[in-house]
Protein backbone atom coordinates (compact mmCIF):
# COMPACT_ATOMS: atom_id res chain seq x y z
CA UNK A 1 0.00 0.00 0.00
CA UNK A 2 2.84 1.83 0.57
CA UNK A 3 4.32 1.66 -2.67
CA UNK A 4 1.14 2.63 -4.33
CA UNK A 5 1.26 5.97 -2.50
CA UNK A 6 4.48 7.01 -3.48
CA UNK A 7 3.68 6.52 -6.61
CA UNK A 8 0.07 8.54 -6.24
CA UNK A 9 2.24 11.45 -4.75
CA UNK A 10 4.84 11.47 -7.56
CA UNK A 11 2.11 11.54 -9.68
CA UNK A 12 0.52 14.43 -7.90
CA UNK A 13 3.67 16.75 -8.36
CA UNK A 14 3.96 15.65 -11.52
CA UNK A 15 0.33 16.64 -12.77
CA UNK A 16 1.43 21.04 -13.19
CA UNK A 17 4.10 19.59 -15.77
CA UNK A 18 1.70 17.06 -17.55
CA UNK A 19 -1.18 19.74 -17.72
CA UNK A 20 1.13 22.32 -18.58
CA UNK A 21 2.39 20.07 -21.27
CA UNK A 22 -0.89 18.64 -22.49
CA UNK A 23 -2.42 21.99 -23.14
CA UNK A 24 0.86 24.15 -23.75
CA UNK A 25 2.60 21.82 -26.17
CA UNK A 26 0.70 18.62 -27.43
CA UNK A 27 -2.68 20.63 -27.72
CA UNK A 28 -1.15 23.44 -30.42
CA UNK A 29 0.92 20.83 -32.30
CA UNK A 30 -2.48 18.83 -32.55
CA UNK A 31 -4.30 21.67 -33.46
CA UNK A 32 -2.03 23.02 -36.08
CA UNK A 33 -2.15 19.51 -37.65
CA UNK A 34 -6.00 19.94 -38.11
CA UNK A 35 -5.77 23.32 -39.33
CA UNK A 36 -3.79 22.08 -41.75
CA UNK A 37 -6.24 20.28 -43.56
CA UNK A 38 -8.61 23.26 -43.37
CA UNK A 39 -8.81 26.57 -45.00
CA UNK A 40 -9.10 28.63 -41.80
CA UNK A 41 -8.69 32.78 -42.06
CA UNK A 42 -8.69 33.51 -38.24
CA UNK A 43 -12.26 35.30 -38.76
CA UNK A 44 -14.13 32.34 -39.60
CA UNK A 45 -14.57 28.88 -38.53
CA UNK A 46 -12.12 26.48 -39.98
CA UNK A 47 -13.65 24.44 -43.31
CA UNK A 48 -11.86 20.69 -43.87
CA UNK A 49 -10.40 20.72 -47.35
CA UNK A 50 -8.64 17.88 -47.10
CA UNK A 51 -4.99 17.87 -48.48
CA UNK A 52 -5.51 21.07 -50.82
CA UNK A 53 -3.34 22.90 -49.07
CA UNK A 54 -0.66 20.44 -49.46
CA UNK A 55 -1.23 19.93 -53.23
CA UNK A 56 -1.12 23.77 -53.39
CA UNK A 57 2.69 23.79 -51.53
CA UNK A 58 4.13 21.34 -53.78
CA UNK A 59 1.93 22.26 -57.19
CA UNK A 60 1.58 25.74 -57.30
CA UNK A 61 3.06 28.27 -54.79
CA UNK A 62 6.34 29.62 -56.79
CA UNK A 63 7.31 31.66 -53.42
CA UNK A 64 7.10 28.54 -51.45
CA UNK A 65 9.84 27.06 -53.57
CA UNK A 66 11.48 30.13 -53.92
CA UNK A 67 11.43 30.47 -49.67
CA UNK A 68 12.87 26.84 -49.11
CA UNK A 69 15.98 27.58 -51.96
CA UNK A 70 16.82 30.96 -49.62
CA UNK A 71 16.15 29.15 -46.48
CA UNK A 72 19.07 25.96 -47.80
CA UNK A 73 21.57 29.08 -48.90
CA UNK A 74 20.92 30.92 -45.92
CA UNK A 75 21.69 27.45 -43.52
CA UNK A 76 24.45 26.06 -45.48
CA UNK A 77 26.12 29.63 -45.52
CA UNK A 78 25.95 30.50 -41.73
CA UNK A 79 26.21 27.39 -40.01
CA UNK A 80 29.45 26.20 -41.21
CA UNK A 81 30.63 29.79 -41.20
CA UNK A 82 29.38 30.27 -37.60
CA UNK A 83 30.96 27.14 -36.28
CA UNK A 84 34.27 28.43 -37.22
CA UNK A 85 34.44 31.39 -36.23
CA UNK A 86 33.39 29.80 -32.97
CA UNK A 87 35.81 27.52 -32.51
CA UNK A 88 38.75 29.35 -33.86
CA UNK A 89 37.75 32.54 -31.15
CA UNK A 90 37.42 29.13 -28.21
CA UNK A 91 40.76 28.00 -29.65
CA UNK A 92 42.84 31.17 -28.87
CA UNK A 93 40.65 31.76 -25.86
CA UNK A 94 42.17 28.59 -24.44
CA UNK A 95 45.38 29.49 -24.69
CA UNK A 96 45.69 30.51 -20.65
CA UNK A 97 44.66 34.31 -21.71
CA UNK A 98 44.54 36.38 -18.49
CA UNK A 99 41.24 37.88 -18.04
CA UNK A 100 39.50 34.86 -19.57
CA UNK A 101 36.01 35.25 -17.76
CA UNK A 102 35.61 38.92 -19.15
CA UNK A 103 36.65 38.36 -22.56
CA UNK A 104 34.11 35.07 -22.31
CA UNK A 105 31.18 37.36 -21.51
CA UNK A 106 32.60 39.98 -23.92
CA UNK A 107 32.22 37.68 -26.94
CA UNK A 108 28.64 36.37 -25.03
CA UNK A 109 26.82 40.01 -25.73
CA UNK A 110 26.02 39.44 -29.32
CA UNK A 111 24.45 36.07 -28.85
CA UNK A 112 22.22 37.99 -26.12
CA UNK A 113 21.66 41.06 -28.37
CA UNK A 114 21.66 39.78 -32.19
CA UNK A 115 18.71 38.45 -32.20
CA UNK A 116 16.93 41.25 -30.77
CA UNK A 117 14.79 43.83 -32.83
CA UNK A 118 17.05 46.62 -32.22
CA UNK A 119 20.50 44.98 -33.33
CA UNK A 120 18.38 43.69 -36.41
CA UNK A 121 17.75 47.38 -37.89
CA UNK A 122 21.28 48.76 -36.81
CA UNK A 123 22.75 45.92 -39.07
CA UNK A 124 20.49 47.18 -41.87
CA UNK A 125 21.39 50.39 -40.88
CA UNK A 126 25.27 49.22 -40.84
CA UNK A 127 24.57 46.87 -44.44
CA UNK A 128 22.51 49.84 -45.72
CA UNK A 129 24.33 51.92 -49.21
CA UNK A 130 25.55 54.48 -46.68
CA UNK A 131 26.42 52.38 -43.86
CA UNK A 132 29.42 51.57 -42.27
CA UNK A 133 30.46 48.86 -43.65
CA UNK A 134 30.68 50.54 -47.13
CA UNK A 135 32.42 53.26 -45.74
CA UNK A 136 35.13 51.16 -44.47
CA UNK A 137 35.29 49.88 -47.79
CA UNK A 138 35.73 53.51 -49.02
CA UNK A 139 38.87 54.04 -46.82
CA UNK A 140 40.43 51.05 -49.48
CA UNK A 141 39.05 52.48 -52.34
CA UNK A 142 36.43 49.89 -52.58
CA UNK A 143 32.92 51.37 -53.79
CA UNK A 144 30.29 48.72 -51.68
CA UNK A 145 26.80 47.76 -53.12
CA UNK A 146 23.77 48.45 -51.19
CA UNK A 147 23.99 45.44 -49.48
CA UNK A 148 20.16 45.37 -48.33
CA UNK A 149 18.50 46.09 -51.56
CA UNK A 150 21.24 44.12 -54.22
CA UNK A 151 19.16 40.45 -54.32
CA UNK A 152 23.30 39.15 -55.38
CA UNK A 153 24.17 40.15 -51.66
CA UNK A 154 21.08 40.51 -49.55
CA UNK A 155 21.39 36.76 -48.27
CA UNK A 156 24.67 37.42 -46.99
CA UNK A 157 23.69 40.26 -44.36
CA UNK A 158 21.17 37.58 -42.98
CA UNK A 159 24.76 35.42 -42.81
CA UNK A 160 26.94 37.43 -41.44
CA UNK A 161 24.44 38.80 -38.86
CA UNK A 162 24.19 34.83 -37.65
CA UNK A 163 27.95 34.40 -37.38
CA UNK A 164 28.25 37.64 -35.67
CA UNK A 165 25.96 35.41 -33.20
CA UNK A 166 28.55 32.98 -32.04
CA UNK A 167 28.70 33.42 -28.34
CA UNK A 168 26.89 30.40 -26.90
CA UNK A 169 28.60 28.05 -29.68
CA UNK A 170 31.80 29.13 -28.05
CA UNK A 171 31.05 28.82 -24.69
CA UNK A 172 30.00 25.10 -25.32
CA UNK A 173 33.01 24.75 -27.63
CA UNK A 174 35.88 26.60 -24.95
CA UNK A 175 33.96 24.16 -22.28
CA UNK A 176 34.74 21.08 -24.51
CA UNK A 177 38.87 22.28 -25.06
CA UNK A 178 38.84 22.43 -21.59
CA UNK A 179 38.14 18.68 -20.80
CA UNK A 180 40.49 17.34 -23.03
CA UNK A 181 43.83 15.96 -21.17
CA UNK A 182 46.50 17.96 -21.70
CA UNK A 183 48.92 14.69 -21.17
CA UNK A 184 47.90 14.51 -25.06
CA UNK A 185 49.32 17.84 -26.08
CA UNK A 186 51.97 16.98 -23.89
CA UNK A 187 52.66 13.25 -25.17
CA UNK A 188 52.63 14.74 -29.15
CA UNK A 189 55.19 17.58 -28.60
CA UNK A 190 57.36 15.36 -27.30
CA UNK A 191 57.18 13.35 -30.41
CA UNK A 192 58.01 16.66 -32.59
CA UNK A 193 53.91 17.25 -33.62
CA UNK A 194 53.59 20.84 -34.47
CA UNK A 195 50.09 23.24 -33.36
CA UNK A 196 48.39 22.29 -36.11
CA UNK A 197 49.31 18.34 -36.57
CA UNK A 198 48.08 18.47 -32.61
CA UNK A 199 44.94 20.03 -33.53
CA UNK A 200 44.14 17.70 -36.31
CA UNK A 201 44.69 14.41 -34.50
CA UNK A 202 44.34 15.14 -30.83
CA UNK A 203 41.67 18.23 -30.99
CA UNK A 204 39.36 17.64 -33.39
CA UNK A 205 38.37 14.29 -32.70
CA UNK A 206 38.13 14.77 -29.23
CA UNK A 207 36.18 17.65 -29.72
CA UNK A 208 33.45 15.93 -32.35
CA UNK A 209 30.73 15.21 -29.45
CA UNK A 210 31.10 18.63 -28.96
CA UNK A 211 31.05 20.00 -32.63
CA UNK A 212 28.27 17.57 -33.50
CA UNK A 213 25.75 18.85 -30.66
CA UNK A 214 26.74 22.26 -31.97
CA UNK A 215 26.10 21.45 -35.33
CA UNK A 216 22.49 19.97 -34.56
CA UNK A 217 21.37 22.64 -32.33
CA UNK A 218 22.91 25.82 -35.19
CA UNK A 219 20.88 23.57 -37.62
CA UNK A 220 17.87 23.60 -36.38
CA UNK A 221 18.09 27.30 -35.20
CA UNK A 222 18.80 28.56 -38.56
CA UNK A 223 15.76 26.73 -40.01
CA UNK A 224 13.47 28.52 -37.84
CA UNK A 225 15.19 32.33 -38.01
CA UNK A 226 12.72 34.65 -38.72
CA UNK A 227 13.38 38.38 -36.89
CA UNK A 228 16.61 39.48 -38.92
CA UNK A 229 14.58 38.44 -41.89
CA UNK A 230 12.02 40.27 -41.17
CA UNK A 231 13.16 43.87 -40.28
CA UNK A 232 16.07 43.56 -42.81
CA UNK A 233 13.64 42.41 -45.58
CA UNK A 234 11.09 45.11 -44.01
CA UNK A 235 9.22 42.20 -43.55
CA UNK A 236 8.54 41.08 -47.29
CA UNK A 237 11.62 38.88 -48.03
CA UNK A 238 12.98 41.46 -50.50
CA UNK A 239 14.18 42.30 -52.67
CA UNK A 240 13.04 39.27 -55.16
CA UNK A 241 12.56 36.94 -52.87
CA UNK A 242 16.40 37.03 -51.78
CA UNK A 243 15.92 37.03 -47.83
CA UNK A 244 12.67 35.52 -48.08
CA UNK A 245 13.18 32.69 -45.49
CA UNK A 246 10.96 30.22 -44.59
CA UNK A 247 9.41 31.00 -41.14
CA UNK A 248 8.75 34.60 -42.96
CA UNK A 249 7.21 33.20 -46.05
CA UNK A 250 5.00 31.46 -43.46
CA UNK A 251 4.19 34.55 -41.14
CA UNK A 252 3.05 36.38 -44.05
CA UNK A 253 0.86 33.43 -44.90
CA UNK A 254 -0.58 33.23 -41.48
CA UNK A 255 -0.78 36.53 -40.17
CA UNK A 256 -0.53 39.06 -43.77
CA UNK A 257 -2.74 36.84 -45.90
CA UNK A 258 -5.06 35.26 -43.00
CA UNK A 259 -4.28 32.21 -44.79
CA UNK A 260 -3.74 30.03 -40.88
CA UNK A 261 -4.72 27.11 -42.47
CA UNK A 262 -1.87 26.82 -44.91
CA UNK A 263 0.44 28.48 -42.91
CA UNK A 264 -0.09 25.59 -40.40
CA UNK A 265 0.48 23.03 -43.47
CA UNK A 266 3.89 24.70 -43.83
CA UNK A 267 4.79 24.17 -40.42
CA UNK A 268 4.42 20.62 -40.51
CA UNK A 269 6.62 20.91 -43.93
CA UNK A 270 8.96 22.48 -41.75
CA UNK A 271 8.71 20.00 -39.00
CA UNK A 272 9.79 17.21 -42.00
CA UNK A 273 12.31 19.02 -43.09
CA UNK A 274 14.35 19.57 -39.88
CA UNK A 275 13.63 16.12 -38.84
CA UNK A 276 14.91 14.74 -42.42
CA UNK A 277 17.98 16.86 -41.82
CA UNK A 278 18.61 15.96 -37.78
CA UNK A 279 17.95 12.35 -38.59
CA UNK A 280 20.69 12.30 -41.74
CA UNK A 281 23.14 14.08 -38.98
CA UNK A 282 22.70 11.48 -36.34
CA UNK A 283 22.81 9.16 -39.27
CA UNK A 284 26.19 10.09 -40.51
CA UNK A 285 27.28 10.76 -37.22
CA UNK A 286 28.67 7.45 -36.50
CA UNK A 287 31.12 8.15 -39.37
CA UNK A 288 33.01 11.23 -37.73
CA UNK A 289 31.50 11.49 -34.22
CA UNK A 290 34.65 9.88 -31.57
CA UNK A 291 32.92 9.04 -27.91
CA UNK A 292 35.20 7.98 -25.04
CA UNK A 293 33.65 5.33 -22.85
CA UNK A 294 36.63 5.49 -20.29
CA UNK A 295 38.59 2.21 -21.49
CA UNK A 296 40.49 4.23 -23.81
Amino acid sequence: MQKYKTYAAGYLFLLPWLLGFALLYMGPIFASLYLSFTSYDLLTAPKWIGWANYRTMFTDDYRLADSVNVTFQYVFLSVPFRLAFALGLALLLNQGMKLLGLYRTIYYIPSLLGGSVAISVLWRQVFSKEGIFNDALGLLGISGPNWIADPKYAIFSLVGLSVWQFGAVMIIFLAGLKQIPQEFYEAATVDGAGAFRRFWRITLPLLTPVIFFNLTITLIQSFQTFTKAFIISGGNGGPINSTLLYSLYLYIKGFSFLEMGYASAMAWLLLVIVATMTALMFLSSRYWVFYSDGRD
